[in-house]
């Protein structure tokens, strides 16, 4: 079990109600595949409020292409301008402000569905019935360019399914000027019992509240079924108390490329932790690139927290030098 989902940021959010009626629409809604490369004879529409943008499948029900209707809001798209306390000392947005970034949205995406219940974990109705809450299982994060201060970033937010008992969150993360893709992410969430912090299968009522807002898509991170090994006393080049795992020379010359967590029990404020790091590869490589593994654990030995990180040097303007990225990297089911 791991810690409940809370929201550790908030931006200015704007409610966009589509409507559930037919209306007409202009042959500019076409059958075919949207920009998720859903290959299912859906359209795409759009509606705009501020920050927010709602993208919603329209199907053509009688196949004139003229009468459509929202027949699911698939994705959302939301825009946050980066704030000067949310950068580091070069100006570049750090991966805490990603992270909240990415809390945020789709605790607003789940509220614009309306499945959420106006709270902080993302809990809908059936699920308070129920005392259960959302928590992470896993994470995956690949990043090709760190926004720098002021710049806008859009962060576009759907879910999909992961097996029978889950669901998993997908964000992509582009400069909203330039359309260049900065980053992308995924996480795989499971349902716990609030009050006996046991997992729980996910109720047929809690299913047909989300059901209607799946996307047969999800983000693709590369290596992410890599298998973690456990670091312990023996393998560990590193053993500090709390949360400190990388050198600070590494944080002082490289950035964070790519990151993959596996939470393995649940994390308390109060809880004693030890961190243990592996060097499994040093700069000496060709691409000047250093990657570590990982393990959190608290004080009387038991697993928290797996995870492998992936670093490269920082580069000399971090505006200029962009990154290759992969033209496939969201898969279809």
């Amino acid at each position: 079990m791991v810690a409940p989902i809370t929201a550790a940021s908030a931006c200015a959010f704007h409610t966009v109600k589509l409507p559930s009626q037919n209306y007409s629409t202009k042959e500019g809604i076409k059958r075919g595949t949207n920009n998720l490369g859903q290959g299912h004879g859906l359209g795409v529409k759009r509606a705009s409020c501020g920050g927010l943008q709602i993208k919603a499948n329209a199907r053509n029900y009688n196949d004139d292409a003229k009468i459509s209707r929202v027949a699911t809001i698939s994705s959302i798209r939301q825009n946050f301008t980066i704030r000067s306390y949310e950068v580091d000392a070069n100006g570049v947005a750090s991966i805490e402000t990603l992270m909240n970034y990415f809390q945020s949205s789709m605790i607003d995406h789940c509220k614009t569905l309306g499945i959420h219940n106006n709270n902080l974990n993302g809990s809908t109705n059936e699920m308070i019935k129920r005392n259960l809450v959302w928590v992470y299982t896993e994470m995956q994060l690949s990043t090709y360019r760190y926004p720098k201060w002021d710049d806008v970033v859009e962060v576009e937010t759907w879910l999909s399914t992961e097996g029978k008992n889950a669901l998993r969150l997908n964000w992509s993360v582009q400069d909203f000027k330039t359309n260049q893709m900065l980053n992308r992410a995924s996480s795989v969430c499971v349902l716990m019992n609030k009050l006996t912090r046991r997992l729980s299968k996910m109720p047929e009522e809690v299913r047909r509240e989300y059901e209607p807002h799946i996307v047969n898509s999800r983000i693709i991170i590369e290596g992410e079924d890599k298998k973690i090994p456990k670091v312990d006393d023996t393998t560990a080049d590193y053993i500090c108390t709390g949360l400190t795992n990388i050198p600070q020379s590494i944080l002082m010359n490289y950035e964070l490329s790519a990151m993959s967590l596996k939470f393995k029990r649940e994390c308390k404020i109060d809880s004693k932790l030890q961190s243990l790091t592996e060097v499994c590869s040093d700069d000496n490589n060709s691409n000047n690139n250093v990657e570590y593994n990982h393990m959190v654990r608290s004080e009387d030995g038991v697993e928290i927290l797996r995870g492998r990180t992936e670093w490269r040097p920082k580069p000399t303007n971090s505006f200029d030098n962009f990154n290759h990225v992969p033209e496939a990297f969201i898969k279809d089911f």
